[in-house]
């Protein structure tokens, strides 16, 4: 993880999910079948070709079900690294009933962080050399928000903003409370000097008036490809522009080649499949 995640509040995510698995206490068909004094050693190792994220994470789910010196672990790789399906991306040798305790949640949150992180690296693959730049929405799951955003961050995308508070996002429900794109802009910047803004419009006679108005960040939502050509046409530099809205990997570049600063994108977070990451173990 990089420095940007705040650890404290992974701790108490992983803490969480772990005492979901084990709200009963005990996992007992583990306990059942293993010798407490078993020890094992456990692969993490690719089923499928991709990009991981999320080794620190299965890495403290596998400490924080053993004492954290009952386990060995070796990075055969990090995060944002592609990987091909074979490949073993991390080596943990400990108590046998403690690593099959740990697995199914450090698999949930690996594969998942390394779906979307896979999932990111083909959108920015496909925008390279466009100059455009993939970034996230707040479409992530509740309470994952923190892990999901670091995957994009490990696929090669940009966050956009991380809650409410960071930046201003005038949508168009906004727009409508406060009646009209200029009024919203100045209420917003009245109450918030020196908050970042962005506005969303769906015309591009909406976007010449958010920068008429002030506005250094346009959200072009549902604009097809000619719309957002003569959005960066007419807006002509006055403002960044980020295109958002039943955007899709296949035509992903023709966007990116509008001339758009940015493409946010939903689907990197709320619809990626999980890289399929399995637990092999074999004897210590």
């Amino acid at each position: 993880m990089d420095e940007t995640v705040d650890r404290e509040r992974v701790v108490d995510l992983v803490r969480a999910t772990i005492e979901e698995d084990l709200a009963g206490g005990v996992d007992v068909t583990t306990t059942s079948t293993v010798d407490p004094d078993q020890l094992s050693i456990a692969e993490l190792v690719a089923r499928a070709d991709g990009v991981v994220a999320g080794l620190e994470i299965a890495e403290l789910v596998m400490r924080q079900v053993a004492a954290p010196d009952d386990v060995e672990i070796e990075h055969g790789v990090t995060d944002g690294a592609s990987v091909h399906e074979g490949d073993v991306l991390m080596t943990i040798r400990g108590k046998t009933r403690q690593l099959l305790t740990a697995e199914r949640t450090a698999l949930n949150l690996l594969c998942h962080l390394s779906g979307v992180a896979t999932l990111t690296r083909r959108w920015v693959d496909a925008v390279e050399g466009t100059g455009a730049v993939i970034r996230d929405t707040r479409k992530t799951m509740p309470l994952l928000r923190i892990l999901e955003k670091y995957a994009v961050r490990c696929g090669g995308g940009k966050n956009h903003r991380m809650g409410l508070s960071d930046a201003a996002l005038i949508k168009d429900n906004h727009v409508i409370a406060a009646g009209g794109v200029a009024e919203a802009f100045r209420l917003v910047r009245k109450a918030y000097p020196d908050i970042a803004i962005e506005v969303e419009v769906d015309s591009v006679e909406d976007a010449l008036i958010a920068v008429e108005s002030g506005a250094e960040l346009i959200l072009l939502d549902n604009m097809d490809v000619p719309q957002l050509v003569d959005a960066v046409s007419k807006v002509a530099g006055r403002a960044r522009l980020e295109a958002s809205g039943g955007l899709t990997l296949d035509q992903a570049r023709a966007v990116a080649e509008t001339g758009v600063d940015f493409l946010a994108v939903g689907a990197l977070t709320h619809s990626a499949p999980v890289l399929d990451i399995a637990l092999d173990l074999r004897e210590a």
